[in-house]
């Protein structure tokens, strides 16, 4: 075993192990990117309300109090970060969560800080 500066020996076959399943650089960039989007509130409620019914953006807007132009603004970040889909009906558009990882993710979260 090696000491490092702190004074603890260095677990040679720990770091070795772990160091070979670290992802990419790139990925570990993108997931922390991606995790920076989950960090406003107002994004996370409306990533909430779509995880129980697809929605346009004047019923996001009522349900969660804010303005169509301050949820038409979120749900452009949302769609950028790939968490959010379009789908038209004549006039109307509505959003829904892209997949089931999002909605999981949000559960995660709730469950985690409900604990």
């Amino acid at each position: 075993m090696e000491e490092n500066m702190c004074g603890c020996g260095v677990h040679k076959d720990i770091v070795e192990r772990v160091s070979q399943t670290m992802p990419d650089e790139n990925i570990l960039y993108n997931a922390a990117e991606l995790l920076k989007v989950f960090g406003d509130p107002t994004r996370i409620r409306i990533l909430y309300v779509l995880g129980q019914n697809e929605m346009c953006v004047c019923d996001i807007a009522r349900l969660i109090s804010i303005t169509q132009s301050a949820v038409s603004h979120q749900l452009r970040v949302l769609k950028q970060a790939r968490l959010v889909k379009a789908r038209r009906s004549g006039k109307t558009i509505f959003y829904s969560l892209c997949d089931d990882h999002v909605q999981e993710i949000i559960h995660c979260a709730m469950d985690h800080v409900m604990e």
